[in-house]
């Protein structure tokens, strides 16, 4: 068997850290880009959603972005990285992302990003699953 099919070898390692770091990207520059820079507007918007105490959930929204995306792209605590994520996709979900109280293309704007969450919340799981793969930082500790 080669090393492409047994998931281990030189190119099964570079894929899983570009994968990993493609999948992080997304929730770090969100973190560091927009709600960090944006932190008043982005509370503001949070508090008109009614999500309650908009100030600390946003603050630890952030902790939960930057730390989840860093454990992803290194594979340290993976799984605890993707939990991170995970919860921070389900609460943006319901309360951003809700296309049943929307109607026309707005509604289907949120379903597309309802879907692209659920998409990115499996992505959370199959790492909480399966791993970081090789080339991590969970790999060496085993």
């Amino acid at each position: 068997m080669n090393h492409e099919q047994t998931g281990s070898g030189p190119l099964a390692a570079i894929g899983a850290v570009v994968g990993r770091v493609m999948i992080a990207a997304i929730f770090l520059l969100s973190a560091v880009g927009n709600k960090i820079p944006n932190f008043g507007a982005t509370v503001e918007t949070m508090a008109k959603e009614g999500i309650p105490l908009p100030q600390v959930a946003l603050v630890g929204a952030i902790v939960f972005l930057i730390a989840g995306s860093l454990s992803i792209i290194f594979g340290y605590k993976t799984a605890v990285g993707a939990a991170l994520l995970l919860v921070f996709l389900l609460l943006a979900t319901f309360y951003f992302h809700d296309f049943w109280t929307f109607q026309g293309e707005e509604a289907e704007q949120q379903r597309n990003n309802f879907m692209k969450n659920v998409s990115l919340m499996g992505t959370m799981i199959f790492l909480m699953a399966v791993g970081p793969g090789p080339a991590s930082l969970d790999r060496r500790s085993e």
